[in-house]
């Protein structure tokens, strides 16, 4: 049997385009001998003393109660579990329109949590700080790694880390095992820091 290499992956729930990355990620996991992990970030926690527009920092402000949830689930389970929480968070979020609902956040986080075979009880650490220590270490961990002018997500695999890649829609097949063998490349590079163009679409969920 190959051996799996690990992949660790930091993602706040709430931004799309670290949604797109997390499903190319899972195509890779097809096609590439790789395991990922998942752990939560916080754009909340990123943007402290930042100036950003009002309506960003509203709407990451609300934004802290489900990661509040994975933070939670991270403390008691395993990564597998938090990745399956993920996918149950994403799917409604994204895939469903569910970020246009702010009014019923808290029952589409039950919903997840149940859809992932979780305690609905779970969501009562939206509206508590219990975990929000938990949450800071977890969201330092990946974000030292990369350094404070990027944001979700952050990818570390084996001994480099990066902020991306930036994606829409997600590659499939043999395009996603072509993407990662690329990123993989240009991040090992001892001395290269960025790659960017302007982005011209806004997210395609599948």
């Amino acid at each position: 049997m190959t051996e799996r290499t690990p992949v660790d992956l930091w993602f706040d729930p709430f931004c799309p385009f670290a949604w797109m990355t997390s499903r190319w990620l899972l195509e890779v996991e097809k096609v590439r001998p790789i395991e990922p992990r998942w752990h939560i970030m916080s754009l909340n926690i990123l943007n402290e003393g930042k100036d950003v527009p009002e309506s960003y920092r509203e709407l990451i402000a609300r934004a802290i109660g489900p990661v509040r949830v994975v933070a939670a689930v991270q403390d008691k389970h395993d990564s597998e579990t938090v990745g399956r929480l993920y996918t149950e968070l994403g799917v409604r979020f994204h895939n469903q329109g569910g970020l246009k609902e702010l009014d019923r956040l808290r029952e589409t986080v039950e919903e997840a949590l149940e859809g992932a075979g979780l305690d609905r009880a779970f969501a009562d650490a939206m509206d508590s700080e219990e975990f929000d220590e938990i949450l800071r270490a977890s969201h330092n961990d990946g974000i030292d790694r990369v350094g404070q002018e990027v944001g979700t997500p952050v990818i570390a695999v084996e001994g480099v880390a990066f902020f991306g890649p930036v994606i829409s829609p997600a590659p499939k097949g043999e395009e996603a095992a072509k993407l990662w063998d690329g990123v993989r490349l240009v991040a090992g590079i001892d001395g290269f820091y960025e790659l960017k163009r302007s982005r011209t679409r806004p997210p395609i969920f599948d």
